[in-house]
């Protein structure tokens, strides 16, 4: 025994065995069978086995084969030989056995009382008599298989049916063969401790690997949980952006739409329908964008907790993105509103300027009626004397009233050219008709000229001329015509916005009632003519055939246009009154709309500006700031009545067509884009708490640090914008005990790249250019170039975060795949849970290695995948 002789413990072990041998010479039964399996279950690698143990391994052969995995020779002596394997279990099966800082026989006998520890009627105390009963066999199994065996069906009283059972399961299912008979634990007062020992530590060895396997499935579990979660926020926003953005991209265009309508009521149609997209269309797309963005904040916090590469939405479908879209959304409504309105305003004008084109080519295509004919009449042919100098008398009125009637045309020719510059739908008929009346006119100053001629070649035989019925025809056409003028100003329709545009018209209205006297009198003096020439005739017995030869004015004429003047002007009276009446409700709809937008469009700017104030505040927890501005939130959402009866007192100003007020500098606009930046200010204020809750509890950061860093960012934040520029934010990280370089900064207003890296190597890293470009690739996703207060946070909490990393799932995976190098489909089935098993297999690439098999799957690249790293 010489040559394995090797220590004073094994000698020691020896000398047990020697007293244990004399002591009870079954134990040397039980532990030649336990021994003998033991060497069966080596020598089975070498395809062979054996029966004596003392005589099979005396020709050395098989004793060879079993040291080819152990070493050392013995010689035939069965104490020796059992000795020699005792020490063989020891060092092999039982030495390296650790169980919380013990080993051996204490670390094997400890993990055996913690694994039976809940189970009834087991007490593992030693290796002998605690294992009589066979359930302590039965209990092991159990805790590790319990689909293996029903323990509760197991009675105490009953040893041989629990150790029979728990034998033949751990050889038929747990690849553990079969080292003691049931009879022979029973059969004895005291088991022997070694054979005990032997065939408990071939447990241990089964389960222990099925614990490290179990472990390691929960870590992956847990990661790839979390990897889901996350792929899910993922699908969420890109789904949302996706449908915000196609319907920001369809109600442009309705927007940019500029095509005119040709009548008042179909613009005032499209008004309505733009103001139902304002109303009801456009307010939830608001929310969803502001939802857009606390899901995005939430989803960048939570990958950054789970040590996760930032989320880069799809191209343009950032949210830099989305905000310019709704930028060009806006500017687009801004447009198409001015266009409504300046549309509704020329609509207006065109009604206006049609009436009075009609009104006015009446009036001349009645004046000019029959007057060709008159004017190519042959009278003068076979007219007497008087008759001539009459015609040509009568011709020379004509002129006058030609001429004066030369302005009412320049009139229609003014407007029906206004018309077509502002595009009226019915231009066409406006010039053909105007074209009509040039035409005509052209033929009526030629009419008159040949005329006139033929009169002055004739004049010469006339004599007689009549110069009371002259001047009566000069006096009664000029004043014919202001009369006909001036019905023409008392029936013109009119546009005003103002009062002051009302009170001029009424100014000049009643400056013409004050030359009515002066009108009246020369009505007189027209009419006191004719009475002269009346009583000429009388006296005289002038034949005149009963008409003036020189016009057709008359005097019915004349007081009959005086007497429509006279009813035309309390008409014109009235009309002004309404009109006032109407101005005054407009100023009072102006003043109403103004009291409310000057108390609103302050409260909203200072309510901004109490949400910053509470977002940086000292007091209480960040639950307490959460619930306070939940609260203030509420109150806002409150206000919403007011902001609405704003709405109504806007919709009744734009159904008045008022288009401006002067008693305010708010637009509806104006509190619209405030109410919607404020209720988005508030939103966005409650999910950077929520955010900073989140950082903290998953970081381990305390609320007096939390405090420290907000008290003194608040107090470098001396503008109170809730940021801060390049100095303060030196002078802020200084103020937490960072040494930062007194180097000359760029002035831009936020921490850039290279300050960034200087502040870093300042308080203890050595940073390399690919490590500082990572480190900047955590804090600024986004690429601005700049680092915000919760990007700060976030990386000085990193380090000390228990977060899970490759490294460690790489690690876990070759646990499960048995230390190879690449991983099976089946052995991940068989230690994940279905769902991420699938998960898994669909994602890993297959294993090219020179290790191959076929179905191989490659766990190490799927790992680094996992946290954006593209090596370990």
């Amino acid at each position: 025994m010489d040559h394995y002789d090797g220590d004073n413990d094994y000698m020691q072990q020896e000398d047990d065995w020697d007293r244990d041998l004399l002591l009870d010479p079954a134990w040397e039964k039980q532990q030649r069978k336990t021994f003998t399996a033991w060497c069966n279950s080596h020598l089975r690698k070498a395809g062979t086995q054996i029966e004596n143990i003392e005589e099979d391994f005396r020709d050395g052969l098989k004793l060879m084969l079993l040291l080819e995995v152990i070493s050392e020779i013995v010689d035939g002596n069965a104490k020796m030989t059992l000795g020699m394997i005792w020490t063989i279990i020891l060092r092999f099966a039982i030495q390296d056995i650790s169980v919380e800082e013990t080993s051996a026989k204490e670390g094997l006998l400890l993990w055996c009382q913690r694994k039976t520890a809940p189970y009834k009627n087991v007490n593992i105390q030693n290796f002998h008599i605690s294992w009589k009963d066979g359930l302590g066999f039965c209990a092991l199994i159990h805790r590790h298989r319990p689909e293996l065996i029903d323990y509760a069906k197991l009675r105490k009283d009953d040893p041989m049916t629990n150790l029979n059972t728990a034998f033949d399961v751990a050889e038929k299912y747990l690849d553990i063969p079969k080292m003691l008979d049931a009879e022979d634990i029973v059969g004895t007062a005291r088991p022997d401790e070694k054979a005990i020992m032997t065939y408990v530590s071939s447990f241990y060895h089964a389960f222990s690997g099925a614990q490290k396997a179990e472990t390691a499935a929960n870590r992956i579990c847990k990661v790839l949980a979390v990897n889901q979660e996350n792929e899910q926020l993922m699908e969420d926003y890109e789904k949302l952006a996706s449908d915000l953005l196609e319907w920001i991209h369809r109600t442009i265009p309705w927007l940019e739409n500029r095509r005119p309508e040709n009548t008042m009521q179909a613009m005032q149609q499209k008004l309505e329908d733009f103001r139902d997209y304002r109303r009801l269309h456009k307010p939830p797309k608001v929310q969803e964008k502001c939802q857009l963005e606390i899901n995005f904040n939430t989803l960048q916090t939570k990958l950054r907790l789970s040590n996760r590469p930032a989320f880069m939405p799809s191209e343009g479908q950032m949210v830099l993105d989305i905000n310019n879209a709704w930028a060009n959304l806006e500017g687009a409504e801004k447009g198409y509103e001015e266009w409504l309105l300046n549309e509704i305003r020329r609509l207006e004008r065109l009604d206006h300027l049609a009436e009075k084109f009609c009104q006015k080519a009446t009036i001349h295509e009645c004046w000019t009626e029959g007057q060709e004919d008159m004017l190519q009449r042959k009278d003068f042919e076979t007219a007497s004397l008087s008759q001539i100098k009459a015609l040509l008398k009568k011709h020379e009125a004509f002129e006058s009233d030609l001429a004066a009637h030369q302005d009412r045309v320049e009139q229609i020719m003014a407007i029906s050219q206004e018309l077509n510059e502002l595009d009226y739908y019915d231009s066409p008929s406006v010039n053909a008709r105007c074209q009509r009346i040039c035409e005509q006119w052209d033929s009526l100053g030629a009419l008159t000229k040949k005329r006139s001629d033929s009169l002055e070649r004739t004049e010469k035989l006339l004599e007689t001329i009549d110069q009371l019925y002259l001047e009566f025809a000069k006096r009664a056409a000029p004043f014919n015509n202001w009369m006909e003028g001036a019905m023409e100003d008392l029936q013109d329709s009119f546009i005003v916005h103002t009062i002051e545009e009302i009170q001029g018209l009424s100014t000049a209205h009643e400056q013409f009632k004050a030359t009515l006297p002066e009108a009246d009198k020369e009505r007189q003096a027209i009419l006191g003519i004719h009475n002269e020439i009346a009583k000429i005739v009388q006296t005289y017995h002038v034949n005149m055939a009963g008409t003036n030869p020189y016009t057709t004015i008359n005097p019915q004429e004349i007081n009959g246009k005086w007497d429509k003047v006279r009813q035309l002007v309390p008409q014109r009276d009235q009309a002004l009154i309404e009109e006032h009446a109407r101005q005054q409700n407009n100023e009072r709809l102006r003043r109403q709309f103004a009291n409310q937008a000057n108390i609103i469009g302050p409260w909203i700017q200072n309510k901004m500006s109490e949400i910053g104030y509470i977002s940086m505040e000292m007091h209480g927890t960040l639950e307490d700031q959460l619930t306070h501005l939940r609260q203030y939130e509420k109150s806002i959402i409150n206000y919403k009545p007011k902001i609405d009866q704003l709405e109504g007192d806007h919709q009744l100003i734009q159904a008045a067509l008022i288009f401006d007020n002067q008693h305010t500098n708010y637009t509806m606009e104006h509190i619209r884009v405030g109410w919607e930046q404020l209720l988005t200010t508030i939103a966005r204020t409650i999910n950077e708490i929520e955010n900073q809750i989140l950082t903290r509890d998953a970081k381990g950061i305390s609320q007096e640090q939390l405090n420290e860093f907000r008290a003194s960012f608040n107090h470098f934040d001396r503008d109170h914008s809730g940021t801060l520029g390049a100095e303060e934010f030196k002078a802020c990280l200084i103020s937490l005990g960072f040494d930062i370089a007194n180097d000359a900064q760029k002035r831009t207003g936020a921490m850039d790249a290279d300050d960034f890296k200087s502040c870093l190597i300042s308080i203890g890293y050595n940073l390399g250019e690919s490590e500082f470009a990572r480190i900047m690739s955590v804090v600024d996703p986004n690429r601005m170039g700049i680092v915000t207060f919760q990007a700060f946070i976030d990386f000085m909490s990193r380090e000390t975060a228990d977060t899970d990393t490759a490294e460690q799932v790489v690690s876990s995976f070759k646990v499960l795949a048995g230390d190879k190098n690449y991983i099976l489909a089946d052995e991940l089935r068989r230690e994940l849970p279905p769902d991420q098993a699938d998960y898994c297999i669909a994602r890993m690439a297959p294993y090219t290695g020179p290790d191959a098999v076929p179905g191989a799957l490659d766990y190490l690249s799927f790992s680094t995948a996992l946290y954006g790293e593209s090596d370990l």
